[in-house]
């Protein structure tokens, strides 16, 4: 029963790694939260000599939960808006106006 809660806790540790790296949020904090609950699990189950390995998975998992919710919530996304290309879009249109003008004119002439 140890030996699969080990190897259980090994691989939700992982996934809350890749998780953590990936741009995902909050939903990182599942595979977190269930990595802890399993570690938890194992280390009760281990012998007092068998609990290196269940400390390192804890703190492995604290760390990628604590970079996660810092991510989250000390992070802000902020879109700023780009000058150069707001006044290539008033100079294209102004130009596609006087390109049309002189169409008309154009076109009135040979009329």
């Amino acid at each position: 029963m140890r030996k699969t809660l080990l190897i259980l806790s090994f691989i939700f540790v992982v996934l809350s790694v890749i998780f953590s790296i990936l741009p995902l949020d909050t939903l990182a904090l599942l595979p977190i939260g269930i990595a802890l609950v399993l570690i938890f699990l194992t280390f009760k189950k281990s012998d007092t000599n068998q609990r290196k390995l269940t400390k390192w998975l804890f703190a492995i998992a604290y760390i990628c939960a604590i970079f996660v919710l810092g991510k989250t919530y000390l992070i802000k996304d902020e879109v700023e808006k780009d000058q150069q290309f707001e006044q290539q879009k008033i100079d294209t249109k102004q130009e596609a106006k006087k390109e049309l003008e002189d169409l008309e004119k154009d076109l009135e002439g040979l009329e």
